[in-house]
């Protein structure tokens, strides 16, 4: 029969014999001298009662024990799943706002960029309008300098040929004086000899042949009628 269990000096407690050699399985659970001990103790002291009060503590309190751990683990789960989840929260938010303000400047870019091209376009325009101002403005300048080269020219043209006319106008008059001036004188001839033949009856027929000579008299006023003439024309032409 195996010894009794051996106590502390004091009562209190159990004196186990520690051995180094663990059940490696169920089976083999009574071979460990402090399982033994201890069901040897219960047994003589009469203890099952207590001992199965203690072991229903203990395992109460091993069950609550895990319940906690348990909560504990969940809790911390739950507490870390939270703040997973906040900072997920915080990071979309961060995205979110980090995109909305991607996307309002892009937009301020994007009216910058517009009221800048804008703008080009504005200066482009006004540029274009004043370059067509004053092309208009040099074509309007050109035409009128060309109108009023042509009206010089006209009037030129149109004070040659009033000169011209002029000119002929005096020659004409002139010619017309020279040849009326020869019809008088021709008419002054023949009254003069009409009036010596009246006078001198017998010498009619030679006066009338030396009046023949005078009458000739006809291509030479024409020549010095002529002079005049040529002095109008180099006249108009100095004009």
């Amino acid at each position: 029969m195996a010894e009794k269990v051996k106590l502390s000096k004091d009562g209190l407690t159990i004196d186990f014999k520690q051995s180094d050699n663990i059940p490696a399985s169920l089976k083999k659970f009574r071979q460990s001298h402090e399982i033994e001990g201890f069901y040897r103790f219960v047994f003589e002291n009469d203890l099952q009662k207590e001992a199965h009060e203690i072991l229903d503590r203990i395992v109460s309190e091993r069950k609550s024990f895990k319940k906690a751990e348990k909560e504990k683990i969940l809790f911390a789960k739950k507490t870390e799943a939270a703040a997973i989840a906040a900072a997920e929260r915080a990071e979309k938010t961060e995205i979110k706002e980090a995109a909305k303000a991607k996307a309002l400047a892009e937009k301020m870019a994007a009216k910058e960029a517009a009221m800048a091209e804008k703008e080009k376009a504005q200066a482009k325009e006004r540029a274009e309008k004043e370059k067509m101002l004053a092309k208009a403005k040099a074509e309007k300048e050109k035409a009128q300098a060309k109108a009023k080269a042509e009206k010089e020219k006209a009037q030129a043209k149109e004070r040659a040929e009033k000169e011209k006319m002029l000119a002929k106008a005096k020659d004409n008059k002139e010619k017309a004086l020279a040849k009326a001036k020869a019809e008088k004188e021709k008419q002054a001839k023949a009254k003069a000899a009409a009036q010596s033949k009246k006078a001198k009856p017998t010498k009619a027929k030679p006066a009338a042949k030396k009046a023949a000579p005078k009458a000739k008299a006809k291509p030479k006023a024409k020549p010095a009628a002529k002079k005049p003439a040529a002095k109008a024309k180099v006249k108009s032409k100095k004009r």
